[in-house]
């Protein structure tokens, strides 16, 4: 059985390989399979189903649940991060956030900060609106495109 050009005897001669060389693990990914090698532990997490590697076979192969998107508002227009970095809801530590939960904004109105590569970036508001939810956390690193703030 192959998954992705993969044998069941390639993956378990990897995972043989990565415990002799006593590597703590590796991961592979191409495309929405991905595969991950803990000792002669294997981990396949993908969209297909799972492989099973055969009863006499050294290594188990499991699916692993694939981790749900961020949490989002129930209703409301998300304001997504634009780069990767750290989220600032106000331009300095003894400084008030520029928005609050509830707080109307009008278009270009700064809404936060995102620190990247000792930059810091300000986030402005593509429309007028009211700030329903802020969903990240002062200090706390962001994703590109993860919702940081919900607005109404």
């Amino acid at each position: 059985m192959e998954k992705n050009g993969f044998s069941i005897e390639e993956i378990e001669r990897l995972a043989d390989k990565v415990a002799q060389a006593q590597l703590g693990s590796i991961e592979v990914q191409l495309g929405d399979f991905h595969l991950k090698i803990e000792g002669k532990r294997i981990k396949q997490v993908a969209a297909a189903p799972a492989v099973q590697a055969a009863p006499a076979a050294p290594a188990a192969v499991q699916a692993e649940p694939v981790p749900a998107a961020q949490p989002q508002a129930e209703c409301g227009t998300p304001v997504k991060s634009p780069i990767v970095g750290t989220f600032y809801s106000s331009p300095a530590p003894d400084k008030a956030p520029f928005v609050t939960p509830g707080k109307a904004v009008k278009k270009g109105d700064v809404l936060f900060i995102i620190e990247s590569m000792k930059l810091m970036n300000e986030v402005l508001s593509e429309q007028d609106g009211v700030v329903k939810e802020i969903l990240a956390k002062d200090g706390q690193a962001v994703e590109y495109g993860e919702p940081v703030m919900v607005m109404e």
